[in-house]
């Protein structure tokens, strides 16, 4: 299996992630010495748009699964490129012009609902208290300027109808490329 090289940024790795298993069927291993932001263990969405923009995939995790953030991208990047239900798997001819968006998210805290929310600052994650249905949106969201539009739009994700009482969580998120 080809390893990644250690000097790649995040979006990179999700680049060079994505190219080799549409092209080759085989996951990248992540670099054999890592440090920084690629070392750490964190939640990680991985983004993937089509040269003109549009949404083409995007697939993560809230807490980390893995050892490393590196890890994390690999993974996610693959599932961004071939599990996203809202799509069907990125194709050979598809990969050119591709842009990749990397946000490592912060530990989620506990919100109070949405006047603790802020679509520009915030992501907000919801779960209903028997825990049957969650969704999560991360900040920044084209589309969603004001906390009710946030608030609306991570119930519909979650399939929870709007007044079911629910958990709230907020994160922050560092944003990597283009997404």
């Amino acid at each position: 299996m080809e390893r990644a090289p250690n000097d790649k940024s995040l979006p990179e790795l999700a680049r060079l992630t994505v190219e080799k298993f549409v092209r080759d069927g085989e996951t990248l291993e992540p670099p054999l010495e890592i440090g920084g932001q690629l070392a750490e263990r964190a939640g990680v969405f991985v983004t993937l748009r089509t040269s003109d923009g549009q949404l083409r995939g995007c697939i993560g995790t809230i807490e980390p699964a893995r050892a490393t953030v590196a890890e994390e991208v690999i993974q996610n990047a693959i599932s961004a490129a071939t599990r996203d239900p809202r799509f069907p798997p990125v194709a050979r001819h598809e990969l050119e012009g591709m842009k990749y968006g990397v946000d490592v998210l912060a530990k989620p805290e506990p919100a109070r609902g949405p006047e603790d929310l802020d679509p520009a600052r915030y992501g907000v994650i919801v779960e209903t208290l028997d825990r049957n249905r969650r969704g999560l949106l991360l900040p920044s969201i084209e589309g969603i300027k004001t906390v009710e539009e946030q608030w609306r739009a991570v119930h519909l994700k979650a399939g929870i109808t709007p007044g079911t009482p629910v958990r709230v969580e907020r994160f922050t998120v560092t944003r990597f490329g283009k997404d």
